[in-house]
């Protein structure tokens, strides 16, 4: 009796959360906004976050804003083709009146959601308590009422939990296709803001117009600032070569250690036309590279930084500061550089010892106040630099660029910012079964009347599917 009597509370119980959960991931509504129509749905299953998505241009952004385990979906379905002529022939589009409509649109596609869920959840538990009524089981009333406290408290925790709160920025932008991102054209051709729908429902329209909805109070950043593309641990990949060539465009690449595997001249050979990547290309070496290939890099007109100096071609060293797109860059050599006159045998021990992060502290302290950039290959050698920045953040920007851990990051420290920009090789030939994605990170800066950090983007593609994911993260005052 008591077997069965349970047996019909979970039946009713399991019936009630799978009829709010078929509401949840079959209903969808279509709305209708001035610039077009857009389909809002929520997929659960996923961490948090609303996605605004573009099926014409195959590209979206997405905001974890969500602290429901879901994706509130919205997808630009069609477009307004007189809104679209407004665009191409010069007019602005009403961002504010588009953010209220879309605002408008989301607020009442959950009201009709929590009905859906309601209706569903209660139509399916009580079907099931009837069901299982009568007998030794338990009474109607009872499983009617769990039917009844089920869908509400399911929908309850919707209501709480499935609306878009807080700030909406530093939006995510993903794509899919085998070329290098379209969501990364889409973070450079964004001149966008923040706050509500705040950053971008937008679509770069097949070239015809930008459909943008961003409240404007946020100053944007121009996208003709000046930009570097921040690279690093290729591992002999040449295939991601045109990658990092595209990306950069002719502006500055700098590389941040581990162009290849050993160092060999064989490998040198392979790799040695990177340097036509970027104009210039400014390499520092990793734990993988070696001092033959620095010594080619320099020859075929890289900018070759350490901390004795910059490698000129006749083997001999120059200034250690370079200036390279109107900053000031200096690099440190990895002190586990691989050695020709040791075969090129690996040095690398599990991380930098103390000695070697004081080395590294001490020659950082001789360049206070004469450097924008520092490269550095080993994040664990800035360790004890970052202690010090913690406790007193600096006045002056500057930014650390890193790489090793192949994993794409930025941190922020007062005035300091560190970023890497992850794996440009995808782990390397070696590690391709490893499903590394191939990382870059892009720096726009303004020269004018100083030094001053604007923006990262931080591009990831799967090099399996050509999935990509890009992501912007503001670094200016603006931001703020």
């Amino acid at each position: 009796m008591r077997l069965r009597a349970a047996l019909a509370v979970v039946a009713v119980l399991v019936a009630t959360l799978a009829g709010a959960y078929g509401a949840l991931v079959t209903f969808r509504a279509d709305k209708e906004l001035s610039a077009g129509t857009i389909r809002l749905s929520v997929s659960p299953g996923h961490r948090g976050a609303l996605d605004l998505y573009v099926p014409l241009v195959d590209w979206g952004a997405r905001f974890e804003a969500i602290r429901l385990p879901a994706r509130l979906r919205i997808d630009l379905r069609t477009v307004n083709r007189a809104a679209v002529v407004r665009l191409a022939k010069g007019s602005r589009l009403d961002v504010n009146q588009v953010r209220d409509e879309a605002a408008a649109a989301i607020e009442s596609y959950l009201k009709a959601l929590l009905a859906v869920v309601l209706a569903a959840a209660l139509a399916l538990g009580l079907l099931v308590a009837l069901a299982v009524r009568g007998g030794p089981g338990p009474r109607l009333r009872w499983t009617a009422l769990l039917a009844v406290v089920t869908a509400a408290g399911v929908t309850a925790a919707l209501a709480v939990l499935l609306p878009p709160r807080g700030p909406i920025d530093e939006p995510q932008y993903y794509a899919y296709g085998p070329d290098i991102p379209r969501a990364l054209r889409a973070v450079e051709a964004a001149t966008r803001s923040t706050a509500a729908l705040d950053q971008e429902l937008d679509a770069q329209l097949v070239g015809l117009a930008q459909l943008v909805v961003a409240p404007g109070q946020r100053i944007p950043v121009d996208e003709r600032s000046p930009r570097v593309v921040v690279a690093s641990d290729l591992h002999n990949n040449a295939l991601a070569l045109p990658i990092l060539e595209r990306t950069a465009r002719a502006a500055p690449v700098l590389f941040v250690g581990d162009l290849t595997d050993r160092g060999s001249p064989l490998e040198t050979a392979v790799v040695r036309g990177v340097v036509r990547a970027g104009r210039p290309f400014v390499f520092v070496s990793g734990n993988h590279d070696s001092d033959t290939l620095s010594r080619r890099l320099a020859r075929d007109g890289a900018i070759v930084l350490g901390q004795e100096g910059r490698l000129l071609p006749d083997g001999s060293r120059g200034p250690v500061v370079a200036r390279v797109g109107g900053l000031r860059v200096a690099g440190y050599s990895d002190p586990f550089e691989r050695r020709s006159a040791e075969d090129f045998r690996d040095r690398y021990d599990a991380k930098p010892s103390p000695e070697q992060q004081g080395a590294f502290l001490a020659w950082l302290d001789g360049l206070d106040g004469q450097v924008d950039v520092v490269m550095v290959h080993e994040p664990a050698l800035l360790e004890p630099a970052l202690v010090r920045l913690r406790a007193a953040p600096p006045d002056e920007p500057i930014l650390f660029a890193v790489g090793h851990t192949h994993t794409a990051a930025i941190e922020r420290i007062g005035a300091a910012t560190v970023l890497n920009g992850g794996s440009i090789g995808a782990g390397g030939t070696g590690n391709l079964g490893e499903g590394t994605p191939i990382g870059i990170g892009i720096f726009l800066y303004a020269r004018e009347p100083a030094f001053a950090p604007l923006a990262a983007d931080l591009v990831s593609i799967d090099p399996g599917t050509g999935s990509s994911t890009a992501r912007r993260v503001r670094l200016d005052a603006a931001a703020r």
